[in-house]
C-alpha cells in the first residue's frame, strides 16, 4: 500500500478511532466494565461457546494468588507490538487507573500509511477467585478460546461510523483471581474497510497469550 502525505481529511478520521477505541478501554465503560459490542461472525476455527454462567474452570478457593498486576507495557514482547501495531512505540502507553495496585494497563496505536491500528492488554487483581469467576461470567458473551488461564472468551465485532468500517476483538481471561482484557482493533482508511476478522481475532489472542504469561511469571 502506498503512503501518502496524511491528508486534513484522513487526520480527522483518525482522531475519532483513536479517541473511541481509548475510551473503549476506560475502566468505568470498557473492557474491564462491559464488553465490546455484539460478536460478529466467528474466525476461521469453530470455537465452543462458552458457558454463560461460569468459566471453563470452577474457582479454586478465596486465595489471593496474584497480589498486584504486573508492569502491562511490558507485559507485550516488543516483536508481538511490531506485528500487530507497526510503527507503534514498543513502550507503549500506561493508562490511568485509581488504584495501581489493583488496575493496570498500557495501549499501543499507530498509523502506517492507511491502516490503523490499536491494541490495549489491562490487568484487574480480585479479592478471590471466586470473585474473579463472578466478573468474567459478567462481562459478556464470546467464544472460548482455549489455552489461557481458568477460561476465556474472545469476541469480535464490527462497526461502522461515519462510512468508515471497524473491526474489534476483545479477549477476556480469568487467571485465578486475575482477569486479563486485550482489545485490539483496526481500520483502513483508503479502503474505509477493516481487516478481516481472522486477523483481528488471532491478534488479539497472541497479545492475550504473552499477557498472561507476564502475569504468571509475576505470581507471588
Amino acid at each position: 500500500m502506498r503512503s501518502l502525505p496524511l491528508p486534513l481529511a484522513l487526520t480527522v478520521r483518525v482522531l475519532p478511532v483513536a479517541v473511541l477505541a481509548c475510551a473503549g478501554w476506560a475502566w468505568t465503560s470498557g473492557p474491564m466494565a462491559e464488553p465490546a459490542g455484539q460478536p460478529a461472525a466467528a474466525p476461521h476455527a469453530t470455537p465452543t461457546p462458552v458457558p454463560t454462567t461460569a468459566s471453563k474452570s470452577a474457582p479454586a478457593g478465596t486465595g489471593r494468588t496474584y497480589r498486584e498486576p504486573p508492569d502491562p507495557c511490558a507485559a507485550v514482547p516488543a516483536k508481538t507490538v511490531a506485528a500487530l501495531v507497526p510503527k507503534a512505540d514498543a513502550a507503549g502507553k500506561e493508562l490511568s487507573a485509581a488504584d495501581r495496585s489493583l488496575r493496570r494497563g498500557c495501549s499501543w496505536s499507530a498509523l502506517k500509511g492507511y491502516d490503523y491500528r490499536w491494541l490495549d492488554v489491562s490487568f484487574e487483581i480480585k479479592e478471590s477467585a471466586a470473585a474473579a469467576d463472578t466478573a468474567f461470567t459478567a462481562r459478556g458473551k464470546g467464544d472460548a478460546a482455549s489455552g489461557l488461564g481458568d477460561g476465556a472468551r474472545v469476541a469480535v465485532a464490527l462497526t461502522t461510523n461515519d462510512k468508515q468500517d471497524k473491526r474489534e476483538a476483545v479477549v477476556t481471561v480469568r487467571s485465578a483471581n486475575a482477569l486479563v482484557t486485550v482489545t485490539y482493533n483496526g481500520s483502513d482508511f483508503e479502503s474505509h474497510g477493516a481487516p478481516a476478522a481472522d486477523e483481528i481475532s488471532k491478534g488479539a489472542l497472541r497479545a492475550a497469550g504473552d499477557a498472561v504469561a507476564a502475569l504468571a511469571a509475576a505470581k507471588g
